[in-house]
């Protein structure tokens, strides 16, 4: 298997172990050099990043120690004051690490405290490299919360101290880094929430490891090639060609949340929108929606009924994909009403919102669609249907949404800054994130509207989903510039869409 080519490869530890074995054994690169070379760049970014003072490396008894002990030699060759600090016994150290402590000049380790931080211009994490998981240990559990109370500007080597390479998971306490210098490839673990937040600006060091190395399989950024998937509108085609989309939802009280989806459809390049809502509520969708045709559909008092599954099955039958859940709520006819449009309708399938709510206790109903569904959870809603709460989602996203995807046997959109979009036994594609624009009420509503378009325009659910969740972040990033991201509404992200698609 491999990585589609609109990912950049993001490496688990397993991995990057593979590629440095392939370098080593195949290549025969010594591994000494592959150090040097990741000290190299950790030198470089350094210097670029610090501020005046002394430079404080703190090191531990691995290869990561290795290569802040590299480092440390050549800033001190360079004329820099350069302090180490170990947290780990470095008596019994070996190999290439032990190597360059065995080359650095000057005054050796001295053994780490929080004292030695005070008045550093840069501090450089050099504790623990991407073989680690779980939570740091004392001594270096201790000299991680230094870092972070020392008020200095933070390096990591390789990857933050306390965040695990793989998976972003933070069992214990994490460095907090500005800037972390990762050498060959970045890691899945500085992608992916909580890891990511910890690992400030990423920069990419190469150490000269040749062409054709192992690639990895299991994670990927998602970039801007995954755009030019989306066809464009033929001047021979018609509305029905362009992308027919068909929405279900808007109970009584909850009807902007299908409006936010119908509007964020059409701009994304829709042709044809259908709004099927509860026949009471539908004079109001139609005022507010000029371009979109509205349906009314049997209710239980301004709520969705079971009694409406066939009217959305016959809107199914022209439509190249069905969005459910926006304003559905949660009332017992609703549950029925998601389900049942979930085991009627033979076109794709996006759910959402009350939509996944709906499904709480009967995911595996979902594996029978013989259509492709995608599901676009937040971190409470992916909860409900692990049958857990948010907190355990958050801290264990990927893990999390991988267990949905192959239980349900759909794609699963885990939302959040760094957007998770999951295919059974697939790939992992993670959007780049980067803006708190999309963290407003609605926006959910615009991303299943852009997503529910590309699979009517043919899309296959996981680039769809991928290619919807990059335009959603460039689009809210684009109405953040012009009204900051704390102003951004929802409806200012549906301006902004046509940004987010730009090449």
């Amino acid at each position: 298997m491999s990585l589609p080519d609109w990912l950049d490869p993001l490496y688990e530890a397993q991995e990057m172990r593979a590629v440095d074995a392939w370098a080593v054994g195949r290549e025969r690169v010594p591994s000494l050099e592959l150090m040097e070379r990741a000290a190299e760049g950790l030198v470089r970014v350094t210097v670029d990043f610090g501020r005046e003072g002394p430079i404080r490396i703190v090191v531990g008894g691995g290869n990561n120690g290795g290569d802040g002990l590299a480092a440390a030699r050549l800033l001190r060759e360079e004329g820099r004051t350069v302090d180490v600090l170990a947290a780990a016994d470095m008596d019994g150290l070996r190999g290439d690490a032990g190597a360059n402590l065995e080359r650095l000049p000057g005054e050796p380790p001295r053994r780490f405290s929080r004292e030695a931080l005070d008045g550093s211009g840069v501090i450089v994490d050099a504790l623990l490299g991407t073989g680690f998981s779980g939570a740091p240990r004392e001594p270096v559990a201790s000299a991680v919360a230094a870092i972070n109370a020392a008020g200095a500007p933070v390096v990591a080597c390789d990857v933050p101290s306390g965040v695990d390479a793989s998976t972003g998971e933070i069992a214990g306490e994490a460095v907090e880094a500005d800037v972390t210098a990762t050498f060959h490839g970045e890691k899945v673990g500085l992608r992916i929430a909580p890891g990511t937040f910890h690992s400030g600006e990423v920069r990419v060091v190469a150490i000269g490891v040749p062409q054709g190395a192992p690639a990895p399989t299991t994670a990927g950024l998602i970039s801007e090639r995954v755009l030019s998937l989306v066809p464009g509108r033929s001047r021979s085609g018609s509305k029905f060609t362009s992308g027919v989309l068909a929405i279900a939802g808007g109970a009584r009280g909850l009807t902007g949340a299908p409006v936010m989806a119908a509007l964020a459809a059409m701009r994304a390049g829709a042709g044809y929108v259908q709004v099927a809502v509860p026949a009471s509520v539908e004079p109001s969708l139609a005022l507010r929606l000029l371009e979109a045709m509205t349906r009314g559909l049997p209710e239980d008092e301004g709520a969705h009924a079971a009694a409406g599954v066939a009217g959305v099955a016959e809107l199914a039958e022209r439509a190249g994909c069905v969005v459910l859940g926006p304003g559905l709520g949660r009332s017992d006819g609703a549950v029925a009403f998601a389900r049942g449009v979930a085991a009627a309708v033979e076109a794709p399938l996006l759910i959402d919102a009350d939509g996944l709510n709906a499904h709480v206790g009967a995911l595996d109903t979902l594996r029978g669609r013989s259509a492709p569904t995608v599901l676009t959870p937040h971190a409470g809603e992916l909860g409900r249907l692990l049958e857990t709460d948010s907190a355990a989602v958050e801290a264990r996203r990927l893990a999390s949404v991988r267990e949905v995807a192959e239980r349900s046997g759909c794609v699963v959109l885990l939302k959040g800054d760094d957007t998770l979009v999951a295919a059974p036994g697939g790939p992992v594609a993670v959007s780049p994130g980067g803006t708190a624009a999309l963290a407003t009420a609605g926006t959910g509503d615009v991303l299943a509207g852009v997503i529910g378009t590309l699979m009517a325009k043919g899309l296959d659910p996981f680039a769809a989903a991928a290619a919807g969740a990059l335009a959603h972040v460039r689009a809210g990033k684009a109405a953040a510039a012009r009204y900051g991201a704390d102003h951004t509404i929802a409806s200012d992200v549906i301006d902004a869409l046509p940004e987010g698609f730009r090449p």
